[in-house]
């Protein structure tokens, strides 16, 4: 995992909010994904850290987290 991707590089990606996030903000993270990384970060902090995770990493993060909801 690397936290220390630049804001700079950060804003030039194309940020998707999750569709459960609804209209009101909130606690939700906001996710780009490139050729080999996924970056992720908290949307009420654009400018904010972002963390970057491999797609493999991220792919069996959602795995995981898609098997907790159905539980």
């Amino acid at each position: 995992m690397n936290n220390t991707e630049s804001s700079t590089t950060a804003s030039h990606l194309a940020w998707f909010k999750s569709s459960y996030s609804g209209t009101e903000g909130g606690d939700c993270v906001e996710v780009a994904a490139c050729t080999a990384d996924v970056h992720v970060r908290d949307s009420k902090a654009a400018a904010g850290p972002v963390v970057t995770v491999s797609r493999d990493a991220w792919a069996g993060f959602v795995g995981l987290a898609s098997s907790e909801r159905s539980v």
